[in-house]
């Protein structure tokens, strides 16, 4: 295909770099032609895929983001009756509860690292594989091998809890970084749907069919899946692939290759792995750290909502059925949803008014604007501000909405109070959490799911003891001072926010001497 095909219209006219020998000034036919200069290498576009395709990969990635949340969400309401079939009491069956979010935390340490290096899509498919298999066998489970249930939810959430991880590291493959808010916004949307509808399932599936075709329902979903991943889904690691037009082996390449078609292949080698960089190292990067407790106290408390929703609104509210309380979710679930429609593309265009603002003002030439768009960020670029700039208001209308929702309770008044209060909780959860997750992988996009995995293990533990505690917090002091208390929980993060502003050029600066040595 020839360069000037290309459907890049933004782009300038001469022939592609990678159609051309630039050691011999000459096309693969032969012809000669000028010699590609700078300006070309700097306006090759960091991936090949059209913004459509790009749309398509994170939708993949997205699907398969939900089931870490739905396998966990869709479990709770059948509780109590897997407790009757296995003879065990609810605090016992509990424990299988413990033990996934155990897994939750510390999966995606081992998939995202190997992800980093050996690629997405097969890791990718490795997870949803063992996701299905496990779901088979909990849903074959005897009720007297108690053991099984228990190891094999440990399974499932090996299988399942890493695809978020996974995901980020894709959108950093192919998104540049004024796309990256954008994509992540979409992305969002499959790991919000558990929470949504989860619970709803899983009373259904419990009261209607059987506990067991919780799983039954996991394995075809996830199966389902893991054919559409097979056909469909490119490796986008940018070691193997480069910008996406170098072919891989074949255990990377989707078996209908409908993205990047028309695209030349290039046959140049593949370059040697990078060194093996631990994970846990990122804890030591304090700008990093930062951002991780940052999201992680908003998400203790964003946590302790969600975990009180069914209790708080039964006792409140005592004429609602179960299914009714089901439906309750539905209002943070729909707030998630409208956050991540909207969101996304609310931070790409801030990301990208306040770059041609600080363009303008530094005197940047296009070609230097344009080699930001590559995986990293140019030292000089205030990425932090750029990123979180607008997260100090979606901090305090959380806070606000917290305090409301406890104190609406503690009053008893009209049902639509607290739900609406929860759909605004969900809608600024999103921001939130995409702004955060959108400037980790701004800071480390070669790491992008091992700085995720690191998100989720901080998220999971400080989740965790939220809720280990939000029962005995309530049973002291009601939930309106209980609330309270969280919100002041999320407030503590807003100087995090100006943190991250001030030391983030700084440890950037200081990463990029220690790499250049």
């Amino acid at each position: 295909m020839a360069a000037d095909d290309r459907s890049d219209s933004h782009l300038s006219t001469p022939p592609s770099p990678t159609a051309v020998d630039t050691k011999n000034g000459q096309a693969e036919g032969g012809k000669e032609i000028a010699p590609v200069g700078a300006k070309d290498v700097e306006d090759k576009p960091y991936s090949i895929y059209s913004y459509r395709e790009k749309w398509f990969i994170v939708i993949i990635a997205s699907v398969a983001g939900t089931f870490s949340p739905l396998t966990a969400n869709i479990y709770f309401p059948a509780i109590p009756t897997i407790a009757v079939a296995f003879n065990k009491s609810e605090e016992l069956i509990n424990l299988t509860v413990t033990v996934y979010m155990v897994l939750q935390g510390v999966a995606p340490m081992l998939w995202g690292t190997m992800a980093d290096r050996v690629g997405r899509r097969p890791i990718f498919l490795v997870c949803i594989l063992v996701l299905a298999l496990a779901c088979v066998g909990l849903a074959l489970t005897p009720t007297n091998a108690y053991w099984l249930l228990m190891l094999l939810r440990c399974v499932q959430a090996a299988g399942s809890a890493s695809t978020v991880a996974l995901g980020a590291g894709v959108i950093g493959d192919i998104a540049t970084p004024s796309e990256r808010g954008g994509f992540y916004g979409l992305f969002s949307i499959g790991p919000m749907l558990g929470p949504s509808i989860g619970p709803i399932l899983g009373g259904v599936f419990a009261q209607q069919l059987g506990w067991r075709w919780i799983f039954w329902f996991l394995c075809i979903l996830s199966t389902a899946c893991l054919v559409f991943m097979v056909l469909f889904l490119p490796e986008t690691l940018r070691r193997l692939v480069d910008d996406g037009s170098v072919t891989p082996s074949k255990i990377y390449r989707p078996l209908i290759p409908l993205m990047g078609r028309g695209h030349i292949s290039l046959t140049k080698e593949i370059p040697p792995p990078r060194p093996f960089k631990n994970p846990l190292w990122l804890f030591t990067y304090p700008d990093v750290l930062n951002l991780l407790v940052l999201v992680g106290l908003f998400y203790a408390s964003f946590s302790a909502t969600l975990a009180t929703i069914s209790t708080l609104f039964n006792e409140v509210y005592p004429w609602l059925t179960e299914t009714e309380l089901g439906l309750v979710y539905l209002g943070t679930g729909g707030g998630l949803m409208l956050g991540s429609i909207f969101i996304g593309k609310m931070l790409n265009k801030d990301y990208q008014r306040f770059k041609a603002v600080f363009d303008k003002k530094s005197g940047t030439d296009p070609e230097k604007a344009a080699t930001h768009e590559s995986g990293s960020t140019d030292l000089d670029f205030p990425v932090e501000k750029a990123r979180l700039r607008i997260v100090p208001l979606f901090i305090l209308i959380n806070a606000a909405a917290t305090f409301g929702y406890g104190w609406c309770l503690q009053k008893k008044v009209n049902l639509a109070g607290p739900l609406i209060l929860t759909i605004i909780q969900g809608f600024v959860s999103v921001a939130i959490m995409s702004s955060q997750q959108t400037l980790l992988v701004d800071l480390v996009p070669t790491q992008g799911s091992s700085v995720t995995a690191c998100n989720n293990i901080v998220r999971c533990a400080l989740g965790a003891a939220s809720v280990s505690v939000i029962d005995l917090i309530i049973k002291a002091v009601g939930p309106g001072w209980t609330f309270v208390i969280y919100g002041f929980i999320c407030l503590i993060s807003l100087p995090m926010v100006w943190l991250a502003e001030y030391i983030g050029p700084k440890c950037r600066a200081k990463r990029h001497a220690k790499e250049s040595r």
